[in-house]
């Protein structure tokens, strides 16, 4: 997996880390999990759990044809001001539920609170978007989910029409 050559963004979604009040800690454990497998951090940004701001800043992000994976983290619950899965389906063209389906499934292997995620997979244009909890621990483990289905994924989502591995 460590010959993966990817450039992805990090953008976390938390109104008290946005203002200072709260250190990211879920960014840059993202961000060090995917540079361990070679993907390079293109972007990093911390926003305040607003719809209208997550909306424009993941179709930025998206604009950018060199970004090929957007992971957010943070406002994937329950709670009024966890709107990041609003925001991110407002953007995608085409859903992937499969991704999100398995991160719930296996976090809920180790907590019951996984049956509340709200997180989506999607792309738009050729960028793969993938929602992640906001707790450190959380956005580890759902990201060591998906990991492996990342590579084939982007080659796909970028037109690769080799045959998929039987």
């Amino acid at each position: 997996m460590a010959d993966i050559r990817y450039r992805a963004a990090v953008v976390t979604v938390s109104d008290r880390g946005s203002r200072g009040e709260r250190e990211d800690a879920s960014g840059p454990e993202i961000a060090r999990i995917l540079e361990s497998v070679g993907i390079e951090i293109a972007a990093r940004r911390i926003i305040p759990d607003e719809k209208e701001l997550i909306r424009q800043t993941l179709i930025e992000l998206c604009e950018r044809d060199t970004i090929d994976l957007i992971l957010t983290t943070g406002g994937t619950g329950v709670s009024p001001r966890d709107v990041t899965p609003d925001a991110t389906r407002d953007v995608i063209e085409r859903d992937i539920p499969g991704m999100a389906e398995e991160m719930r499934r296996q976090s809920g292997l180790v907590t019951p609170h996984a049956m509340i995620s709200r997180a989506i997979a999607g792309i738009r244009n050729q960028t793969l978007i993938i929602n992640l909890p906001g707790s450190p621990r959380g956005a580890r483990e759902n990201l060591n989910v998906v990991l492996a289905a990342l590579n084939h994924a982007i080659e796909k989502i970028q037109g690769d029409t080799r045959d998929c591995a039987t």
